[in-house]
């Protein structure tokens, strides 16, 4: 356990900000399985609007480097591509 006053600072810096960033990967995590629940109950205009809402929150996460851009721009991807190919069928 570090002595110096500045180093007991950073560390509770460094447990609010996990913490933060564990909340926001949850709510990431829980707003994807709610939308591929509406996909898979076909209820299409419902998933239509939390889409917006879903990647929204992916461009947060990203731009707070929670998670990395590309991954952000992925799951985005493969989400809007599962949303056409439920709703063209």
């Amino acid at each position: 356990m570090p002595i110096k006053h500045a180093a007991l600072k950073q560390i509770r810096k460094d447990r609010k900000r996990r913490e933060r960033n564990q909340a926001l990967r949850s709510e990431l995590k829980t707003v994807t399985k709610r939308l591929l629940s509406l996909l898979h109950a076909k209820k299409l205009e419902e998933a239509g609007q939390l889409i917006r809402v879903v990647a929204k929150k992916y461009d947060h996460a990203a731009s707070r480097h929670i998670i990395h851009r590309n991954t952000a721009a992925r799951y985005k991807s493969r989400l809007m591509r599962r949303l056409n190919s439920t709703s063209s069928k």
